[in-house]
Order: C-alpha cells, then sequence, then structure tokens
C-alpha cells in the first residue's frame, strides 16, 4: 500500500467517525421539562434549583449545549440555565444546559409570554436553531 493509499484511507476512517457525532446534533428534548438555574453543590449529587434544595438521581443524565453528557462532577461550585426533567420518584433525572440567551427565551417566552405555551413553542424554536 502506497503512502497516498494509506493518507486516502486515514481520511476516510476520520470522516467515517465523525458521521454519528453529525448526526446527534439536534437534541431530542421531552416536552415535560420545566426551566430553572442549576447550582451544583461542591458535594454532587446535591443541587439546588432556582435555590431550593434538591438532588440528583443515581444516573442522573446531564447534557451539555452540544448535547454531550457532563458528569455533574465536573459542574460542582457552577450555577447553569437548564431544563430538567424528574425521575419517578422525584428526583432530578435528566438535565439540559442552555446557553444564557435560551434561558432567557426559555423563561419568559417569545416577546415576554410566559405560561406552558411559550415555553413549549420556544424550546422547539431553539432546537430548530441546533443544528
Amino acid at each position: 500500500m502506497n503512502r497516498w493509499t494509506r493518507a486516502a484511507a486515514a481520511a476516510l476512517l476520520c470522516l467515517a467517525a465523525s458521521l454519528p457525532a453529525a448526526a446527534q446534533a439536534l437534541r431530542q428534548i421531552p416536552t415535560d421539562v420545566r426551566p430553572a438555574r442549576m447550582e451544583v453543590s461542591a458535594t454532587p449529587p446535591v443541587i439546588a434549583l432556582d435555590g431550593k434544595p434538591d438532588r440528583l438521581s443515581p444516573g442522573a443524565r446531564i447534557r451539555d449545549t452540544n448535547n454531550l453528557q457532563v458528569l455533574s462532577g465536573t459542574l460542582a461550585g457552577a450555577t447553569v440555565p437548564v431544563v430538567y426533567r424528574r425521575d419517578a420518584g422525584g428526583q432530578v433525572h435528566e438535565v439540559w444546559i442552555l446557553t444564557p440567551d435560551e434561558y432567557a427565551q426559555v423563561a419568559n417566552g417569545p416577546d415576554g409570554e410566559g405560561g406552558l405555551d411559550g415555553f413549549l413553542r420556544m424550546v422547539g424554536m431553539i432546537l430548530g436553531k441546533r443544528k
């Protein structure tokens, strides 16, 4: 195998490895989520949602703005805007981190319109922009 064939094979391998990541770019966020500011304590799984004490469930999944999973320990001491969903036991189980602009739109709704309908419409708009 000459060096050009090896280079082409390496390029194809890199391209193939990047395809699954591109396919996952659109986030799947359910409609039964709630917006909040999540503060992760120095000892996860203890958190606070909008200043009220709460707890992450065992196996909680936190996704960043690129839909990549984040460990709760990496967020220790940080406060981030999120939408979240609880498990059957009432603990926070799934979390999606939002950008500050997304959170402002989600929390207030479009043109200051609040309520569940405005919130769900805004989540759809945010997810439609991310590709």
